[in-house]
C-alpha cells in the first residue's frame, strides 16, 4: 500500500536514511551504556550501576520510537547488527573497560555528539526535506540527549 502523508517518496526515503543513522547511533550508545552498567567498579559502583540502567532503559525507548517513526513514514527500519555497524557514526571500544570517570566522560561525549548530529538532521528535515513532523520528533530526541549528557557531566563535577 502506498504511503500518502504529504511527503514525496524521495523525501521519505531521505528521512528514512536519517532515521536509520540515528537508530544505529542509538544502538551503539545503548550497548555502550549497558556494557558500562555491567562492568562498572569502584567507590561509586552502586549509584553508577543504577544510573546506567536508567539511561539504557531510556535509550531502549528511544530506539523503539525512532524505528516506529521510520515505519510510520513507510520506510524500513534497520534491524540487524550488521546494518547498525555500517550506519553508526558513534564508535564502540571493544575490550576496553574505562574507569568510572572514563565511562561517564565517554557517554557524555557520545550524547553530545548525537545531539550535534541531531541538530544537523533537524535542519535538513526542515529546510531540505520539508518534513516538520520528523524535525519535531528529532527535536524531542535531541532534548533527551542534552539532558542525559548534563546528568553524566554532573557526576564528574567535583565542586564539593
Amino acid at each position: 500500500m502506498d504511503v500518502e502523508i504529504g511527503l514525496p517518496g524521495q523525501s521519505r526515503e531521505e528521512v528514512g536514511r536519517i532515521l536509520n543513522g540515528v537508530l544505529a547511533d542509538e544502538h551503539v550508545l545503548y550497548v555502550k551504556t549497558r556494557n558500562y552498567h555491567w562492568n562498572v567498579s569502584g567507590p561509586r559502583f552502586h549509584s553508577l550501576h543504577e544510573f546506567f540502567e536508567e539511561q539504557y532503559g531510556q535509550l531502549a525507548e528511544a530506539i523503539d520510537d525512532v524505528a516506529e517513526r521510520a515505519r510510520a513514514l513507510g520506510v524500513r527500519a534497520a534491524g540487524t547488527m550488521t546494518e547498525f555497524k555500517e550506519l553508526a557514526r558513534l564508535v564502540e571500544e571493544p575490550e576496553v573497560v574505562p574507569s568510572e570517570d572514563g565511562m561517564l566522560t565517554n557517554l557524555a561525549h557520545d550524547h553530545e555528539a548525537l545531539t550535534r548530529q541531531l541538530r544537523a538532521d533537524i535542519k535538513r528535515c526542515e529546510d531540505e526535506l520539508e518534513d516538520v513532523g520528523t524535525a519535531d520528533f528529532l527535536t524531542g530526541l535531541m532534548e533527551t540527549h542534552e539532558k542525559q549528557a548534563w546528568m553524566l557531566r554532573s557526576f564528574l563535577d567535583r565542586n564539593d
